[in-house]
């Protein structure tokens, strides 16, 4: 029986440092703010190696979130699954994958693959 992984979150408005509320516009000033100063261009030479693999990191996830806070459809989607306290994954023969949250975990038994036709059973042990 396989189980199903918890899915890992990040927090895309914490990486720009942005208000959940806040526009499109903001988000992109906060953007410009930090993609710049995390840059692998701007790092001093001299700067630890393990210190530039940081910056180089975060340069990445900031550009990963602004990739998704800066899309008005992008963004909307995420902020819906925000509202969600956990959600579960697990991958399907086809290579698509089944999803639920932990609140449609408790309503429903079947889930559909995301890809394909194939469904699975959910089943709950208590």
């Amino acid at each position: 029986m396989m189980a199903f992984e918890q899915i890992p979150k990040k927090d895309w408005y914490s990486i720009l440092e942005a208000d959940p509320s806040a526009s499109v516009s903001d988000l992109k000033q906060k953007y410009q703010k930090l993609i710049l100063m995390y840059h692998p261009d701007k790092q001093s030479a001299d700067a630890p190696a393990g210190s530039v693999e940081e910056c180089i990191q975060k340069f990445i996830e900031i550009d990963q979130a602004w990739k998704i806070l800066g899309n008005e459809e992008t963004k909307k989607e995420y902020d819906l699954q925000r509202h969600d306290d956990h959600s579960f994954s697990l991958s399907c023969r086809c290579g698509g994958k089944y999803s639920v949250s932990k609140d449609e975990a408790e309503e429903v038994t079947l889930i559909s693959c995301d890809t394909c036709s194939l469904v699975i059973e959910l089943l709950h042990y208590r």
